[in-house]
């Protein structure tokens, strides 16, 4: 045996196995973590009432602002690391073999719905986009955790195996392949909807010279 080859060349298969374990790790591990980024979520945003009655009750500008600040920016930060980790529930070749909630990604879209509701309109200000936000997230949040207590919580529970069968990624294919599909061409057209909304005030301001020069020409 050569003393100077590298350990990992002699045994590749040593190699696979640290790499499907850290994937598996990994993924599980997110997996594991969406409960509580869920959770955090909803309490923060259905939160807002009680952050402004404190904050009508501060006296100190300064003290205000950063309440209110504070408050803003980590209720946004935990929403784009919740959609972040959603992500991964997209992934079909994950998504059927591993113990997932059978509708997580619907979840998922609705969140990506809820983020362009807050993208495109303010639902600080706005009540009917607070409104819309709030529903897309409670709709969201239902899917998600109905699925998760019932499902994949409970699988190892035998009063409940046929319900948590059914409520499980792994264990009902029939459901969980078009419940990833249906996700991955709704985040397609979202996406495509947040690039046109962008895109139309640039076509705009294209349009509006050469309607002037037109105008002096004529």
């Amino acid at each position: 045996m050569d003393p100077t080859m590298n350990p990992m060349e002699m045994n590749p298969e040593l190699v696979d196995s640290l790499v499907s374990g850290g994937k598996a790790w990994l993924v599980i591990t997110l997996a594991n973590f969406m409960p509580t980024l869920w959770a955090l979520t909803l309490i923060f945003h259905f939160g807002r009432p009680y952050v402004l009655r404190v904050l009508r009750g501060l006296t100190l500008r300064f003290g205000a602002d950063v309440w209110w600040l504070s408050y803003v920016l980590i209720r946004d930060a935990l929403m784009l690391v919740t959609f972040a980790a959603g992500t991964i529930l997209l992934l079909p070749g994950l998504f059927l073999t591993l113990t997932f909630p059978v509708f997580a990604p619907l979840a998922s879209l609705l969140f990506f719905w809820a983020l362009v509701v807050k993208l495109f309109w303010d639902a600080d200000d706005d009540a009917r986009a607070y409104r819309r936000l709030s529903l897309l997230l409670v709709a969201g949040a239902t899917l998600y955790f109905v699925p998760l207590f019932l499902g994949v919580q409970a699988i190892e529970q035998e009063f409940m195996a046929p319900l948590a069968e059914f409520l499980v990624s792994s264990t009902n294919g029939a459901l969980a392949g078009p419940a990833v599909t249906i996700g991955l061409v709704g985040y397609g057209l979202t996406g495509a909807y947040i690039f046109w909304r962008f895109m139309t005030p640039f076509r705009r301001r294209g349009r509006r010279p050469a309607e002037g020069t037109a105008g002096q020409s004529a």
